[in-house]
């Protein structure tokens, strides 16, 4: 009789087996990001759609979700299903500065989203219209101390990086400059080159072609370590202003809540995507760096983060965005 009972509880477990957890992904793969086609970010997402798709064998789509300051993609991913099908290409303004910047943002970065992997940081390069009279960070000190409120920086816009970084180097350097902000980056540089801003804290894939060109002058990195795109620039840290980073960095992050699993996966093939020799030599036409943190060093960075951009933005003044 046991052995019978034994024999049919068999029969019925093999009938009705565990249920295994589905295989990831089971559908197409979205990555959002607040970035125009063709930029840095794009370039970034797109390596990894490619990298995903061979890897998995799933289609995955790269949507530009414009707006904001990158909150509406931002926001988007933050209240999508915690699956792996919807994740963010972020840059660091959505996650570290605009939470500081905007009085009031949809979505919390610190408890909405969870970082997957931070792939590129892209320094910014203090450059000068060419004819302003100063060859080097000190001489350009100098000059802002004699002429107070004479020099002016420009930005492509209020909260992104290229802002900060000069808020942050006036601050250090105890100067202080008028901040012109731009919506449009070609009228930017146009004014640059013309002389009617002063100076630009410019990606090295907008400055550099016209710094080659001799139509500007560069000085200086913002990021802590010197830049492979342009070796022979000093950081600003070398240069006295101890700890100056104000580079822009992007990352995929996932809703919270999508599974640990899920989350490493991802991770391991970003990894791989933005290590491969090709990916590498696309990152360095764009003057970025290829970054390999984990998704703990990554949340570690944010953390770290959000309370410097917050000290500046209070610092400085800089009214809340409504």
């Amino acid at each position: 009789m046991t052995r019978l009972a034994f024999t049919l509880a068999a029969l019925l477990f093999l009938a009705h087996p565990l249920r295994a957890e589905p295989a990831y992904p089971q559908t197409t793969i979205r990555i959002v990001l607040g970035f125009s086609p063709g930029s840095a970010p794009d370039v970034a997402a797109r390596i990894l759609a490619e990298r995903f798709t061979a890897a998995w064998g799933k289609p995955v789509v790269v949507e530009n979700m414009l707006g904001a300051g990158g909150n509406i993609a931002a926001d988007h991913v933050a209240k999508a299903a915690p699956d792996g099908a919807t994740l963010l290409m972020a840059g660091n303004a959505a996650i570290v500065i605009n939470p500081s910047l905007y009085a009031k943002l949809p979505y919390d970065p610190a408890h909405d989203l969870v970082p997957v992997a931070q792939v590129t940081i892209a320094p910014n390069v203090l450059v000068l219209n060419k004819d302003v009279p100063a060859g080097s960070v000190r001489d350009l000190v100098e000059l802002a101390r004699r002429s107070p409120t004479a020099l002016t920086f420009a930005s492509a816009g209020i909260g992104t990086s290229t802002h900060l970084a000069g808020e942050l180097f006036q601050t250090m350097a105890g100067i202080k400059m008028q901040h012109v902000p731009y919506r449009d980056s070609t009228a930017l540089l146009s004014d640059l080159v013309a002389g009617r801003v002063t100076m630009f804290f410019g990606s090295i894939a907008s400055v550099l072609p016209l710094v080659r060109d001799g139509q500007l002058h560069a000085l200086a990195v913002t990021s802590l370590r010197r830049s492979p795109a342009v070796p022979d620039l000093p950081t600003l840290d070398e240069l006295g202003f101890s700890g100056f980073d104000a580079s822009a960095w992007f990352g995929l992050m996932a809703p919270a809540g999508t599974p640990a699993q899920i989350v490493g996966m991802l991770h391991d093939e970003a990894l791989k995507a933005v290590t491969a020799p090709a990916a590498r030599e696309k990152f360095v036409a764009l003057g970025m760096e290829v970054v390999t943190r984990t998704p703990d060093e990554f949340a570690t960075l944010i953390r770290n983060e959000a309370p410097v951009w917050a000290k500046l933005i209070k610092q400085v003044g800089i009214a809340p965005i409504q």
